[in-house]
């Protein structure tokens, strides 16, 4: 299953943010895929496209970076698949 993971950073630790991933990286737990990222224009959000077979790998892997940034996790599906399931989106 896909998900749009939206991150917004907590105030004043954008810095802290990007250096950690700059040490460790996604921290990612096996199981859990990267696919696409987009940085809002003002530096505060980041809405990553992830894909898991389980919810719980997401859960693991936004315990690494909770201390900093505040997650919203939503189940996704591209509007091709949706579309031939019923109708899709505009």
């Amino acid at each position: 299953m896909k998900y749009m993971v939206i991150e917004t950073f907590k105030a004043g630790v954008a810095d802290k943010v990007y250096e950690r991933f700059n040490e460790k990286g996604r921290m990612l737990p096996d199981g859990l895929y990267y696919l696409d990222s987009w940085l809002s224009n003002d530096h505060t959000k980041c809405f990553q496209l992830m894909e898991a077979d389980r919810l719980e790998l997401i859960e693991k892997w936004i315990a690494k970076w909770d201390d900093l940034i505040e997650f919203e996790v939503v189940p996704v599906q591209d509007s091709p698949t949706k579309a031939a399931q019923q109708g899709g989106c505009t």
